[in-house]
C-alpha cells in the first residue's frame, strides 16, 4: 500500500472566531463605563452630567480600543513580516541548515525513513512552501491579512460601543438614583449572560463563568462610586 504525503503549507479553511473580540470589547466598555456612571452618580444628582460625562467617555473608549486592536494587529502583521524576511535570508544564505531545520521538525511530527524524505523534497522543492513551513512551523506565526486587521478593528470598537451604552440607558428616563439601581441590574444580568455564552462556546462552566464576569464588573462598579463619593458635591 502506498503511503501518501500529507498535504504541506495548507491548514483547514475556518471562520475567524469573533468571540474573544466581542467579549473584549464589549466587557471593557461596560465595565469601564458602569464604574465612571457610579463614581458620577455618587458625585452629583443631575442626570444631565452623569450623561453628558456618560456619553464623553463612551466615544473616547470607543475610538481608543478600536484604535488599540488596529495597532496591535498591524504590529503583529509587521512581525510577521520581519520574521519571514529573516527566514527568506536564511534560506538562501543556509540551505542546508534550514532543509535540516525541516527534518528535525517533521521528525519530531513522527516521521520517518522514505516519507520524511519525500516530505522534507516536497517542501523545499518550493521555495514559498518551504518559506511558510519555516515561518509557521518553526516560529509559529501566521499571516495577519490587512483586511483582517480592519474586520477586528470594527468589531472590537463596534462590540466597546454596544456593552459602554447599555449601563448608560436608564440615566435617559430615569431620576439619578433610579437610574443608578436599573443600571446596577441590567448590567449584572448582561454580564452573567456574556460569562454563561463564553463557557458554553468554550465548554467551560456556566455557573463559574457568570459569576466571575459578575464580580469583574461589580467590583469596577464599587470602586468607581467610592471615589465618586470623595468628590461628593
Amino acid at each position: 500500500m502506498t503511503k501518501k504525503i500529507p498535504k504541506i503549507g495548507h491548514e483547514p479553511h475556518r471562520k475567524n472566531n469573533k468571540l474573544s473580540d466581542i467579549i473584549l470589547g464589549g466587557q471593557d466598555g461596560l465595565v469601564s463605563i458602569l464604574g465612571l456612571l457610579l463614581g458620577l452618580s455618587a458625585a452629583t444628582r443631575s442626570t444631565r452630567i452623569v450623561v453628558a460625562g456618560g456619553l464623553a467617555t463612551i466615544f473616547a473608549e470607543t475610538l481608543s480600543m478600536a484604535a488599540v486592536a488596529y495597532t496591535s494587529k498591524m504590529a503583529e502583521r509587521d512581525h510577521y513580516s520581519a520574521e519571514r524576511g529573516r527566514e527568506i535570508q536564511e534560506v538562501e544564505e543556509m540551505p542546508d541548515i534550514e532543509r535540516q531545520e525541516i527534518v528535525d521538525i517533521y521528525s519530531a511530527k513522527g516521521f520517518s525513513g522514505k516519507l520524511l524524505k519525500d516530505i522534507v523534497d516536497h517542501i523545499t522543492a518550493d521555495h514559498e512552501l518551504w518559506i511558510n513551513t519555516m515561518v509557521r512551523e518553526e516560529l509559529d506565526l501566521l499571516p495577519v491579512v490587512k483586511r483582517d486587521v480592519y474586520i477586528y478593528s470594527v468589531v472590537v470598537g463596534v462590540a466597546t460601543l454596544s456593552g459602554a451604552m447599555l449601563p448608560l440607558i436608564p440615566f435617559f428616563f430615569l431620576p439619578v438614583h433610579a437610574a443608578l439601581v436599573s443600571s446596577l441590574i441590567l448590567s449584572a444580568v448582561i454580564l452573567a449572560a456574556i460569562g454563561i455564552y463564553k463557557a458554553k462556546m468554550t465548554l467551560g462552566k456556566p455557573i463559574k463563568s457568570a459569576v466571575q464576569m459578575v464580580i469583574i464588573g461589580m467590583g469596577a462598579a464599587i470602586a468607581g462610586y467610592l471615589i465618586g463619593l470623595l468628590f461628593k458635591a
